[in-house]
């Protein structure tokens, strides 16, 4: 690989790839700004993705309708557990003087994400709430996929879940992505991420690898082969495996 930065920060079952677009005036971020609000979208959505896992077993309760997951709920539930992860309060974020910690480009994503979040938890709630049907397949990542793809149209940010093996063709991971991923499975797990320049300077790759946790190992852990409540053969992984990372590509320099 070419040079990098390790850093250490938190982390959390999937490949997310988030990439700042140059809007049509043309604009680009400093790496610091750019690397930092990476760092908070990434733990954003794996906020979002974790308040998913924790409503598992309520949302695919077949003898329960109303589950009480509405967006605000749910909400709250995110500002908690991004809180737990980053020490920053989102329902503060707006009045929040932007610092190092909260660069002005995080202000402006963090409560798109949010707001992209609530409308895909609303656009479920016929599916959350169903009676009489246990697993719903919302699951982590269709909320994160999901959330993502809104998240995209309403920005200048794309969001893609992928891993190595990924089992929906759609989040089959580029050769940047592929080679990053080979690099990250050879190594032990760590608490870091890796930050890349490339294309001279103008482009920043940052990703966070994940690893699997005993909850993914339901349908991705052993016996391999087996297939799970979806339906896919588990892959048969271990608890600390790498699952994917989240990579975060965004360009620098001055205005276009």
């Amino acid at each position: 690989m070419k040079k990098v930065w390790i850093a250490l920060t938190a982390m959390l079952v999937t490949f997310v790839t988030i990439q700042f677009v140059l809007p049509p005036s043309g604009w680009a971020v400093e790496r610091a700004e750019a690397e930092e609000t990476s760092r908070l979208l990434a733990n954003l959505l794996k906020a979002g993705r974790s308040v998913v896992e924790h409503n598992q077993l309520l949302i695919d309760d077949p003898q329960k309708g109303d589950k009480g997951l509405t967006p605000e709920v749910f909400e709250q539930q995110l500002v908690q557990e991004f809180r737990k992860q980053t020490g920053l309060d989102l329902s503060k974020l707006k009045n929040a003087p932007a610092t190092f910690l909260v660069p002005p480009l995080a202000k402006e994503l963090l409560p798109a994400f949010v707001l992209a979040s609530k409308e895909v938890i609303g656009d479920a709630q016929v599916v959350i709430n169903q009676r009489g049907i246990g697993y719903k397949n919302f699951i982590p990542a269709t909320f994160g996929s999901r959330a993502a793809e809104r998240f995209s149209k309403q920005s200048h940010v794309r969001l893609k879940q992928t891993t190595l093996h990924p089992r929906n063709p759609k989040n089959e991971p580029d050769d940047y992505e592929t080679s990053v991923l080979k690099w990250l499975s050879e190594r032990p797990q760590g608490e870091a991420y890796v930050s890349e320049l490339t294309n001279h300077g103008r482009t920043l790759h940052v990703v966070m690898p994940l690893y699997y946790v005993t909850a993914c190992l339901a349908c991705h852990g052993e016996p391999k082969g087996d297939l799970d409540i979806s339906g896919y053969p588990k892959e048969g992984h271990r608890e600390g495996d790498l699952a994917g990372a989240i990579t975060v590509t965004a360009p620098l320099g001055g205005k276009h």
